[in-house]
């Protein structure tokens, strides 16, 4: 996957909305930490991995793939507001092979690069983040095609008053 292009998009469309609510010089550092918590939960509560007492199954793989992006546009964004240019993408090989738990691994995660804001911290985010698109059995292609769909809508949102 050519995560490097993903950052390009994301990098423009946080300018325009950026500059289209004046916050050109304001630090969103935290609120884009607090809206990927909620991102997550929102993809958590799409697939319905820790409901053990419902027996609805989860969403369509669109809906959930949908949510997916959704993180992936913050997780991007943070990497841009601690300075990433260039990041490289390896395959994971965690030992997790259950959804519910690598929901948790990655909510630590958001924890401790909220904490630290290192690129350390950075890199095990991201890498969890897509291993559990991985375990959601998305493949690198389709989570390019989203995010693409996705950042055409985030545009016509904001030029639409969203």
């Amino acid at each position: 996957m050519n995560i490097n292009q993903l950052f390009e998009m994301q990098r423009e469309l946080d300018s325009y909305i950026e500059k289209e609510h004046g916050l050109e010089d304001a630090d969103l550092f935290h609120k884009k930490i607090m809206a990927l918590l909620v991102e997550v939960g929102e993809l958590a509560n799409e697939t319905r991995c820790f409901k053990f007492w419902s027996t609805k199954p989860s969403s369509e793989k669109s809906i959930i793939l949908e949510e997916f992006v959704d993180g992936v546009h913050f997780i991007l964004s943070l990497g841009i507001n601690i300075g990433i240019q260039h990041f490289e993408l390896r395959g994971a090989n965690y030992a997790e092979k259950d959804v519910t738990k690598q929901f948790l691994e990655i909510y630590t995660a958001i924890n401790d690069f909220g904490s630290r804001r290192s690129v350390t911290e950075y890199d095990q985010l991201v890498h969890q983040y897509f291993y559990l698109g991985e375990l959601l059995g998305f493949s690198h292609e389709e989570v390019v095609k989203a995010y693409k769909q996705k950042n055409e809508v985030n545009y016509q949102r904001q030029q639409e008053g969203y």
